[in-house]
C-alpha cells in the first residue's frame, strides 16, 4: 500500500454538499511521518526501474584527436534516499522533499579513434546530490472518490561521475567529464516521470476506500466526502458523510448533522470522530425497514428462569388472563413506534426508545388472542468498542416506563407487570439486540489497513477513536 497511506486520508476529499459531516477523520503529523516511511520505500523501489537509454557521441581528446564513443546496457545497481521530509501544504496536499540521494550505475563502453583503433570495457557511474521536490495534489472524482496527481516536480543531480574499466580506460577517463554531463542530464529527465508514475499508481489503491460500505441485508453506510479537506500545518481534517441508508434506497432522515469539533490531540496517527447523527441515521434506517420488532415466546426465555411466558404466570398479576385463557402459552410482540434516539455525553452513550408491547394468548389451534397493549419507554446505556475495522456495542437497561395502551382483559394496574417486562427485556430482547451489535459496523477504511491499539472515548455529541495504523500490503 506504501504511498497510499501517506495520501489516503488526505485524498478522501470531495466538493459535494457543504453540510456538516457525520464523521470527521483527522490525520496528525505522527501519521504523516509513518506515511513518509512507507512512501519513501515505495519511491525507492520505483527509482530502481530508472532506465538510461544507450547514447553515443564524439569528443576531441588530446593527443589522439577525435574519439567516437557509445555507452550501452546502462543499469541501476543501487539507490539510496537517506534524507527526506513531508509536510502539509494548506489547501493543496502534501509536499515531499528528498535530499542527498545517490545512485550507482553500471554499463558497457565502446570507442573508436584514429579510424582504426577500437576499444571496449565497462564503466561505473556514481550519482550524488540527487534532490527531488514535488507537491502531490489531491482532488476527488464525480463520485466523491479520491484522485491524486503530481505537480511542481523538480529533480536535480549535483554530480554524475563515470569511471571506465578495461582497455585503455586511463585514456578515456581523460574526457569523462563530458560523459558525466550527458549522464547527469539523462538522469534528471528520468526522475520526475518516475515520481509521477508512482503517484498516479496510487489511484487504483485509493479507489478501495469504502465510500459505500455494506452492513447487512438492510443497510449500508456512505463515507463519501462533504467538503474539501481542512489542512493546517499540523493536521488534516476530512469530513465524511457518515450516514446509514437502506440498501438501494437512499432517503434522508428527518434530522441533520450538528456541528462538532475535535480536541487538540496528536498522540495517535489518526482520529475518527463518529457523530450522534451517524448512529441516529442507523436507527432511522432500521426502523424504516421494519426490523426493530421482535416476537418473544416462552422457548426464548432461559430455562433456569422462574418466569414463564404463559397465562398461568401472567394470571398471577392479572387474574382475568388465567380465567379467560387457562393453560395457554403466550407471545409478546415488542416493537418500536418511533426512531430510537442516541445521545453522547462525556463518558456516556444513551439510547432512548419508545415502543409497544402487545401480549397474545396462543390458542391450541395456533391463533393469537390479544390480551393487552402496553406503551413502553426505555433508556439503555451503550458500551461501545472497536474490533478490527468495525465499531460495535452492548446495551444495558437503565430505565423502563410502562403505561396501558389497550386492555382486552379488563382494567389492571400496569405496575404489577413492571418486573415481568423488565425480565423479558434483560433476558431476551437485549441479548438478541446485543448479538447484532457485537458484529459491529464498518469504519472508514482503505485496502489492507489495520488499526493498532485503538482507544475509544465518548465525547459530547460524538465518539472519538484515537488509533495508530498499519498497512499489510
Amino acid at each position: 500500500m506504501a504511498l497510499s497511506w501517506l495520501l489516503v486520508l488526505l485524498a478522501v476529499t470531495s466538493t459535494t454538499l457543504g453540510t456538516n459531516p457525520g464523521v470527521t477523520v483527522r490525520l496528525t503529523n505522527k501519521g504523516l511521518q509513518y506515511g513518509k516511511q512507507l512512501g519513501i520505500a515505495a519511491l525507492q523501489e520505483k527509482l530502481k526501474s530508472v532506465q538510461i537509454p544507450d547514447f553515443s557521441g564524439s569528443q576531441t581528446v588530446s593527443p589522439i584527436g577525435k574519439v567516437k564513443y557509445s555507452l550501452t546496457n546502462i543499469r541501476l545497481v543501487n539507490v539510496g534516499l537517506p534524507r527526506s521530509a513531508v509536510d502539509l501544504v494548506p489547501g493543496t496536499g502534501v509536499r515531499l522533499t528528498i535530499g542527498e540521494a545517490f545512485m550507482n550505475l553500471h554499463g558497457n563502453w565502446r570507442v573508436k579513434y584514429l579510424r582504426i583503433v577500437k576499444d571496449s570495457g565497462s564503466f561505473d557511474v556514481s550519482v550524488n546530490g540527487l534532490t527531488i521536490s514535488t507537491v502531490i495534489a489531491v482532488k476527488s472524482d464525480a463520485a466523491g472518490r479520491p484522485v491524486v496527481s503530481n505537480t511542481n516536480c523538480v529533480a536535480n543531480v549535483a554530480s554524475a561521475k563515470v569511471k571506465f574499466h578495461g582497455g585503455a580506460s586511463w585514456l578515456y577517463n581523460l574526457f569523462s567529464k563530458f560523459i558525466n554531463k550527458a549522464l547527469r542530464n539523462a538522469l534528471q529527465k528520468q526522475i520526475c516521470p518516475l515520481v509521477d508514475k508512482t503517484v498516479i499508481g496510487l489511484n487504483p489503491k485509493l479507489q478501495t476506500l469504502n465510500v459505500l460500505a455494506k452492513v447487512d441485508k438492510y443497510a449500508e453506510i456512505e463515507y463519501s466526502l462533504t467538503s474539501s479537506p481542512l489542512i493546517s500545518q499540523s493536521s488534516l481534517d476530512l469530513n465524511l458523510k457518515g450516514e446509514f441508508y437502506n440498501i438501494g434506497k437512499h432517503q434522508e432522515p428527518p434530522f441533520t448533522p450538528a456541528a462538532f469539533s475535535l480536541p487538540s490531540e496528536s498522540n495517535n496517527m489518526l482520529y475518527m470522530a463518529l457523530s450522534a447523527f451517524t448512529a441516529n441515521s442507523a436507527g432511522f434506517v432500521y426502523n424504516k425497514a421494519g426490523i426493530l420488532s421482535l416476537y418473544v415466546t416462552d422457548d426464548m426465555v432461559p430455562k433456569a428462569s422462574p418466569f414463564r411466558l404463559d397465562t398461568k404466570t401472567f394470571g398471577v398479576f392479572i387474574p382475568q388472563i388465567a380465567k379467560q385463557y387457562p393453560g395457554l402459552k403466550m407471545k409478546l410482540l415488542v416493537r418500536t413506534e418511533k426512531n430510537p434516539t442516541i445521545t453522547f455525553q462525556p463518558n456516556k452513550a444513551t439510547v432512548e426508545a419508545t415502543g409497544t408491547v402487545t401480549a397474545y394468548a396462543i390458542q391450541t389451534n395456533g391463533t393469537l388472542s390479544p390480551l393487552f397493549v402496553l406503551n413502553l419507554e426505555t433508556s439503555v446505556s451503550a458500551d461501545m468498542f472497536v474490533r478490527g475495522l468495525n465499531i460495535g456495542g452492548r446495551l444495558t437497561l437503565n430505565q423502563m416506563k410502562l403505561s396501558v395502551g389497550t386492555s382486552y382483559v379488563g382494567e389492571f394496574s400496569v405496575g404489577v407487570l413492571d418486573s415481568v417486562l423488565r425480565t423479558v427485556l434483560k433476558l431476551v430482547v437485549l441479548p438478541i439486540v446485543n448479538v447484532q451489535l457485537d458484529k459491529g459496523y464498518p469504519l472508514p477504511a482503505l485496502g489492507k489497513m489495520n488499526l493498532v491499539n485503538p482507544q475509544l472515548q465518548i465525547m459530547k455529541d460524538y465518539m472519538l477513536i484515537g488509533t495508530d495504523v498499519q498497512f499489510t500490503g
